[in-house]
């Protein structure tokens, strides 16, 4: 079974807010000792995204 993809149209300052709260999970899993290479992945992906005017 073929996995579904999803995309999201963002603006600038939703791309800001989702990479902000990005961080703040990241954070808090941190101070949880557990991993966070998933979230550091998704950050990437978010910053690097292309900007939708």
């Amino acid at each position: 079974m073929r996995n579904k993809k999803y995309y999201l149209y963002l603006d600038y300052e939703q791309t800001r807010i989702v990479i902000e709260s990005l961080v703040r999970l990241k954070n808090a899993l941190l101070r949880q000792d557990r991993y966070t290479d998933c979230v550091d992945e998704l950050i990437v992906k978010v910053a690097n995204a292309p900007v939708r005017r």
